[in-house]
């Protein structure tokens, strides 16, 4: 088990790529909280709180991909589904401190994964963001400050987004 990478896999790069693409930036293999540093996010967002975790299929027991093991199924059993209930609780922390956690399956497009992060940063800067009046009816929501700096751009009428700036 030593040879398993603990981040960059090919999942994870994957999205932070598609991230990047569309202008997002954030921290990579992060502690949200800092009173649990070994329960990592592969990708933080710390200004809106949300954390993204890439799960792999096996390890997260993926409902769609995981069958049980031939080899030692009783260890290998029990060891999959404390892998769950570690990842249950630490949801739950990260709610209780007012974070979001975000869990993306390896297997998912990346281009759906990463339109899945963005909707949950607008849509936590929107819900917790500082209000601004804008341009001609819109409202500017921003979060955080400086590189972190998150902002939507919501026109009034509609309630539609007109734009998302990062930084």
């Amino acid at each position: 088990m030593s040879a398993i990478r603990r981040r960059d896999t090919r999942p994870e790069l994957a999205l932070r790529r598609a991230l990047h693409r569309k202008g997002l930036r954030c921290f990579v293999d992060r502690a949200p909280l800092r009173e649990f540093p070994r329960r990592r996010a592969d990708v933080v967002f710390p200004q809106t709180r949300i954390a993204v975790f890439v799960d792999g299929c096996f390890w997260h027991g993926c409902p769609e991909h995981t069958r049980p093991s031939r080899a030692n199924a009783r260890w290998w059993t029990a060891k999959l589904q404390g892998n769950v209930a570690r990842d249950r609780e630490t949801d739950a922390r990260l709610v209780d401190a007012g974070w979001w956690g975000v869990r993306i399956w390896e297997h998912e497009p990346v281009e759906e994964a990463a339109c899945g992060v963005s909707q949950a940063l607008i849509k936590q800067v929107v819900q917790n963001g500082v209000r601004t009046a804008g341009k001609k009816g819109t409202s500017v929501f921003t979060q955080g400050k400086g590189a972190n700096r998150i902002r939507v751009i919501v026109d009034n009428k509609t309630g539609n987004i007109i734009t998302v700036t990062n930084g």
